[in-house]
């Protein structure tokens, strides 16, 4: 058993265990010496933990939208990222026209729910045309086909929205019902933090709940299963497949609201990273895998709020905030590396990988 083991491990593999070993033991080293200096009290830990539990459920939505596709046409959908960028970048004008209005601070739950279902709807339609126009023909097709055509596809939105829209920066408007925060014992939440958590919470149940208890769930499940049986017993494969796109779009579509609740400038580039980190946030929770992605999306956040200070400062790094994408990317490095299917995914058969 060790001889084959032995035998099948090369010296790309034994290079690649090393990066990952060296990953985690500057991760490890960082931490006890962070820890050891005891420059961060408790309570900034808390407030660092909830600043990532809500840029967490973000990306967590969005990361739904990945792997929903995946799970039912086993491509990565990589111009979702103009996906969640078209919603909110829309909703902004939306908003902006309800401090016209005067609804904005004086009907705020109302102007709340304008915006959201402006983004969403702006996102779903978006979704349904990319499926409809680019990826329907190509269904037949190798799989390196519609992975082009998804990266096309991302730039033709991306400067789509740019020449609507402009390529200037734009104001989401703060909400008098969002300033401040709350105070929990000693535990401070921003309002604005708490909206994101609950929304992201609410949405993600919403969705499970459509995928594991109704009809269209099962028809999801069976035709992610095989398309060709799901549709010799009746299932109508591309309303399923369209359906699925327009349920990762409405997600996104919220999410990009929540994120603007976050980071209130929206601009035509505004999904690449946010977009970029959702699929390693995917990858992390199992690809493929709704609850995993929820669970990749808030790990994430979390280890990106609080990374950077605890993996980096004890180190004698002076600006470790600014090294936060480098985390996120360095946690896809080590998923890669240790364990591909992520947390809560299943090794793929190889008929299926």
């Amino acid at each position: 058993m060790l001889r084959k083991w032995m035998q099948r491990i090369t010296l790309t593999d034994i290079v690649v265990w090393a990066i990952g070993l060296a990953i985690l033991v500057v991760v490890i080293w960082g931490s006890i010496a962070t820890l050891e200096t005891g420059k961060y009290s408790p309570r900034v830990w808390i407030d660092l933990t909830i600043s990532g539990l809500a840029l967490g459920g973000v990306y967590a939505l969005i990361a739904l939208g990945y792997t929903l596709v995946y799970g039912i046409l086993k491509m990565i959908n990589f111009a979702h990222s103009e996906v969640f960028m078209s919603g909110p970048f829309t909703a902004t004008f939306a908003a902006n026209a309800l401090i016209g209005l005067g609804w904005w601070n004086k009907y705020p739950w109302l102007s709340l729910l304008i915006v959201t279902l402006v983004a969403a709807a702006v996102s779903t339609v978006i979704a349904i045309l990319l499926e409809r126009i680019a990826y329907r023909p190509l269904r037949t097709a190798p799989r390196l086909v519609p992975l082009i055509t998804a990266i096309g596809a991302s730039f033709f939105l991306q400067y789509t929205f740019r020449g609507l829209y402009g390529s200037g920066l734009k104001s989401f408007p703060e909400m008098k019902m969002l300033q401040g925060f709350w105070m929990i014992g000693d535990v401070r939440i921003f309002r604005t933090q708490a909206a994101a958590i609950a929304g992201a919470v609410l949405m993600m149940i919403l969705l499970y709940g459509i995928v594991q208890w109704t009809k269209l769930g099962k028809a999801m499940r069976s035709v992610s299963e095989d398309k060709e049986i799901a549709a010799l017993m009746g299932i109508n494969v591309d309303k399923v497949i369209a359906s699925t796109f327009a349920m990762g779009g409405a997600a996104a579509g919220v999410a990009g609201i929540l994120f603007l609740l976050l980071f209130p400038v929206a601009h035509f580039f505004m999904g690449f990273i946010p977009s970029i980190k959702a699929f390693t946030a995917a990858v992390l929770g199992g690809i493929g895998n709704v609850p995993g992605a929820f669970l990749g999306g808030v790990l994430l956040g979390l280890l990106e709020s609080i990374g950077p200070s605890l993996f980096l400062d004890g180190l004698g790094i002076p600006t470790p905030s600014q090294l936060k994408d480098a985390i996120a990317f360095a946690v896809l490095v080590l998923i890669l590396i240790f364990r591909p299917t992520g947390i809560v995914g299943e090794r793929l058969a190889k008929t299926k990988a």
